[in-house]
C-alpha cells in the first residue's frame, strides 16, 4: 500500500512537470525547426544524463537489456517528441489534446502487452470514459484539424505509450532516473550531430522564448519528469498510474491560461473534476 501510494504521488508530479510540454513545445516551434527543436531537447538532456551517470558511478546495463533501452529511446525520446512538434506546425494546441487524452488508454494497452499487468474490466470503463471526457472536451473547443497533424499526433500516442510501458517495467530493475538517462545516452551519438547539422542558420535572431521553451522540454520534460513517471509506474502499476495523464491536458490548460493569459473556462473545471472520478475510478479496479 505504502508502495503503491508513493508510486501515484511521483506519477502525478511527473504527470505535473509534463503538462507544461506541449505549450512550451507550441512557443518553441514558433521560432524553432521541428527536427532541431527534437535533436537539441534530446542531446541537451543526454549531455545532463550522462553527468548524473557519471557522478553516480552507475553500472552499465546488461546486454540484454539494450533492446528494451532502444524502445524507451525511440518512443519518448524521438518519436514523441518530433511527431507532435511535426503535429503542431497543422494543428492548435487545443486540438492536441484530443490526442494526448487517448494517451492513458494506450499506456494500459502496452501495459498489459509488455508488463503483463491485468487490469479488472471495471478499469477500462473508467479508462474510456476518462478518454472521451477529455476528447470531448477538446472537440468542443474547437481548434484547426488537418489530416497531417492528426496521423502525426495518433503515431506519437501510440509510440509514447510503448515507450512508458516499455521504460516501466525496466525501472523495476534499473530505477526510474537510471532508464531515461541511459536512455538519452543511447541516442546521445545520433541526436548531437543532428542538432549541430540543423542548428538554425542565426540564432540570435530566434526570439527568447523559444529559447526558454526549448531549455524547459530539455531539462524538465526530457529528464526530470522521466524520473518521477517511470518511477510512479513501476511502484504503482502502469495501468492505474497511467491513468493520472488524463489529467495533463487540463493541467496544460491551467498552465497556458497562467503564463500564456488563455481563458480557463467554467466547463473546463467542471470536466476535470469528472476526470478526476474517473482516474479515481481506474485506480480502484486496476
Amino acid at each position: 500500500m505504502v508502495r503503491s501510494r508513493e508510486g501515484w504521488g511521483s506519477g502525478l508530479l511527473g504527470v505535473v512537470i509534463f503538462s507544461a510540454s506541449l505549450p512550451a513545445t507550441r512557443v518553441a516551434v514558433g521560432g524553432l525547426p521541428p527536427v532541431f527543436l527534437t535533436s537539441a531537447r534530446a542531446a541537451i538532456a543526454g549531455l545532463l544524463a550522462a553527468a548524473l551517470l557519471v557522478v553516480l558511478r552507475q553500472h552499465r546495463p546488461a546486454r540484454s537489456d539494450l533492446g528494451s533501452l532502444a524502445i524507451v529511446a525511440f518512443g519518448v525520446v524521438v518519436g514523441f517528441p518530433l511527431l507532435t512538434a511535426l503535429a503542431l506546425q497543422y494543428m492548435t494546441s487545443a486540438r492536441s489534446i484530443v490526442f494526448i487524452g487517448l494517451l492513458p488508454v494506450a499506456t494500459a494497452l502496452f501495459g498489459v502487452l509488455r508488463g503483463r499487468e491485468r487490469p479488472k474490466p471495471v478499469f477500462w470503463f473508467f479508462s474510456l470514459l476518462g478518454s472521451m471526457l477529455v476528447a470531448g472536451f477538446a472537440l468542443s473547443q474547437g481548434g484547426h484539424s488537418s489530416l497531417e497533424g492528426d496521423l502525426l499526433m495518433l503515431g506519437a500516442v501510440l509510440v509514447c505509450g510503448l515507450g512508458y510501458a516499455e521504460g516501466a517495467v525496466l525501472s523495476r530493475r534499473l530505477g526510474g532516473w537510471q532508464v531515461i538517462s541511459w536512455a538519452l545516452l543511447l541516442s546521445l551519438p545520433a541526436m548531437a550531430p543532428l542538432a549541430l547539422l540543423t542548428l538554425p542558420d542565426s540564432p540570435s535572431a530566434v526570439a527568447l522564448p523559444a529559447w526558454a521553451g526549448l531549455a524547459y522540454v530539455s531539462v524538465f520534460s526530457m529528464l526530470v519528469g522521466f524520473i518521477f513517471w517511470y518511477r510512479g509506474l513501476a511502484l504503482g502499476g502502469i495501468t492505474g498510474v497511467g491513468q493520472l495523464q488524463l489529467l495533463q491536458p487540463f493541467l496544460g490548460l491551467l498552465f497556458a491560461g497562467l503564463l500564456l493569459g488563455e481563458p480557463i473556462s467554467s466547463a473546463m473545471i467542471g470536466v476535470t473534476a469528472l476526470v478526476v472520478l474517473c482516474v479515481a475510478g481506474a485506480r480502484r479496479f486496476a
